[in-house]
């Protein structure tokens, strides 16, 4: 790759782009709603969320310093990630904590590069994840899954017109920012019911003498703030 290439990627990687009329970025939020919202497409979008997830519970288990064994995603929407070290501690918490909240932070952090019109570095920064994340899957269903998701990055990135790249960077944001609300409140019906006596929320009570209904506050405060600033940079607000 010569100097001038790798200037040229620079500058598309670092240059600001336009942003799309504000009536589409409306659109793009109803869009990702309509995709959130009922049952069916649920289901299905729902394992995009469980990338995030899980992919945020591998990142802070790496910055704590932790091992990080692999990460399963399966049809169910369900995901594991596994990691080694101290069973206890700050860098513990910190991972059991990551991954409720990384779906809403994420579509904050992308809330925020739209805002200063980095959509080609938004959209980049994606696909590196997802190809960092590409090497910690341990099966099958988890593989196909990121691969198709980083594979519709890599096509948006390399090969749609500015336009469409715009429109999909949007709607990839709204989705992780409402996408991340309605997981905590299936996991509140879940434990209310007496289901998921390991999730998240009852590790970190484990682990902090935290009741887990206070862990479970601080996951909807994560994802409703996120979702409120998210949208008003969106919209700018």
């Amino acid at each position: 790759m010569d100097s001038m290439t790798t200037a040229g990627l620079w500058d598309r990687l670092s240059g600001i782009q336009t942003e799309p009329a504000w009536w589409l970025v409306v659109v793009t939020g109803l869009a990702a709603l309509a995709v959130v919202t009922p049952r069916p497409l649920w289901r299905l979008s729902r394992n995009a969320i469980t990338i995030a997830h899980e992919g945020g519970h591998g990142l802070l288990a790496l910055l704590t310093g932790r091992r990080l064994d692999g990460i399963r995603l399966h049809s169910d929407t369900s995901g594991v990630t596994v990691s080694r070290g101290k069973p206890s501690g700050l860098g513990m918490v910190l991972t059991a904590a990551a991954g409720y909240t990384a779906p809403s932070l994420l579509g904050l952090g992308g809330a925020a590069l739209l805002s200063a019109h980095r959509i080609t570095l938004l959209l980049w920064a994606a696909t590196a994840l997802l190809l960092a994340m590409l090497v910690m899957i341990r099966n099958a269903y988890g593989l196909l899954t990121v691969v198709l998701t980083g594979a519709v990055f890599v096509l948006v990135s390399w090969l749609a017109p500015a336009e469409v790249q715009a429109v999909f960077a949007y709607g990839v944001v709204w989705f992780l920012l409402l996408g991340g609300v309605r997981p905590v409140f299936e996991l509140q019906a879940k434990r209310r019911h007496g289901g998921a006596p390991d999730s998240d929320a009852d590790q970190l009570g484990r682990l902090t003498h935290v009741h887990p209904v206070a862990w479970l506050l601080f996951f909807h405060a994560v994802a409703l703030c996120a979702l409120t600033g998210g949208a008003r940079w969106l919209l700018g607000l």
